[in-house]
């Protein structure tokens, strides 16, 4: 269940791995904002445009670079590329510090490698919406729940770039500060910003995610994506596990959302494997979104010997809450307050044995 967890929401530059970095050029360095005159909303028109301009980038341009993660203090980055040719997508990730750590997609079809200990997993990833490995995409329809507010102006990775704020209309999930690419929409930069906590001034930012270099508008390289994923010699000697992954939905499955968590819509549900190849039970995996942010819940066979007590976990942004149903264990987990996570787990019913 734990690998899956770490697969089962949106892949940062390597958010299992976590090192410090040892180059001080990789360092997130301090953004100067330009301040606007007025950081009021954007009219909806305006608004509506910004994020189609953001969303239209994240899918067709053709960029790559080095992207960098922080949450708490430390920091990891990560070599990324993405490709569109017509209306195929190819993307690459590859870690640069910790543990090394490869993925490799072509449309719905993801190798993820590591080298170390010569395992590849191999999926199809029906549920698409929780799973990828550049920058950050945002739904328009997320304005019926967010306030887009322009910030002002400045630079980020030697580029020029306007400054959002997502303000959320509810408690239920965080603003999220975001550095738009002004010449293309590509999201350069996204800060998550935890809610105001006692007498402090400032949110703290809960973890950041943005470009140290980058080239945008480059051409496509779709072979260096495919090169690997069609030699069948590159895995040779490789232990290769293929989850088996089924698309369901949860009422097939017996299960029901009696009380749907305001904003969130159903995304995807898929009944899969787990990577051990068979020696556990599938697991029931049903992501929602608000447009900006996913949740994910996680169904399978309660198990003594492996489920404790009921666990509550934050790190960065993303916070997680197990516990036992009945006879299954429920994992929720997702970047959203705690409070949140458990309206989905108050939430799910079982509706028949």
């Amino acid at each position: 269940m734990e690998a899956l967890l770490r697969r089962g929401r949106p892949v940062r530059p390597q958010r299992a791995l976590l090192p410090l970095l040892a180059l001080v050029g990789c360092l997130l360095p301090p953004v100067v904002v330009r301040a606007a005159p007025d950081a009021t909303a954007l009219p909806a028109t305006e608004a509506r445009a910004w994020l189609n301009r953001i969303r239209s980038a994240a899918g067709a341009a053709n960029y790559q670079g080095t992207m960098v993660f922080s949450v708490g203090g430390t920091m990891s980055s990560s070599r990324v590329g993405h490709y569109a040719v017509g209306d195929q997508t190819y993307e690459h990730l590859e870690a640069l510090d910790g543990r090394q750590q490869r993925i490799l997609r072509h449309n719905d079809a993801v190798h993820t490698l590591w080298p170390q200990t010569r395992v590849a997993v191999i999926e199809k990833r029906e549920t698409r919406a929780a799973w990828s490995t550049t920058p950050q995409q945002v739904d328009p329809q997320a304005l019926e729940l967010y306030e887009l507010r322009r910030e002002g102006s400045a630079r980020v990775a030697g580029r020029d770039a306007a400054v959002f704020m997502l303000q959320p209309r509810d408690v239920l999930r965080y603003p999220q500060r975001l550095w738009a690419d002004e010449a293309t929409g590509l999201v350069l930069r996204a800060d998550v910003i935890g809610l105001p906590e006692g007498t402090a001034a400032t949110p703290a930012v809960l973890e950041s995610t943005q470009f140290s270099e980058v080239a945008i508008g480059i051409k496509p390289r779709p072979e260096a994506v495919l090169q690997e994923l069609r030699n069948p010699r590159s895995l040779e000697g490789w232990r290769v596990v293929r989850p088996q992954q089924q698309p369901t939905d949860l009422t097939a499955e017996g299960w029901v959302l009696q009380r749907p968590v305001a904003g969130f819509q159903l995304a995807g549900c898929v009944r899969r494997g787990m990577e051990t190849a068979g020696d556990q039970a599938p697991v029931l995996q049903a992501v929602f979104t608000d447009g900006l942010t996913h949740v994910s819940l996680f169904i399978e066979p309660y198990q003594p010997q492996r489920h404790r007590g009921e666990l509550r976990a934050r790190q960065g942004a993303t916070a997680t809450l197990m516990q036992r149903r009945g006879e299954h264990w429920l994992t929720v987990v997702g970047d959203v307050p705690a409070p949140t996570l458990k309206l989905f787990a108050e939430a799910l019913e079982r509706r028949r044995p």
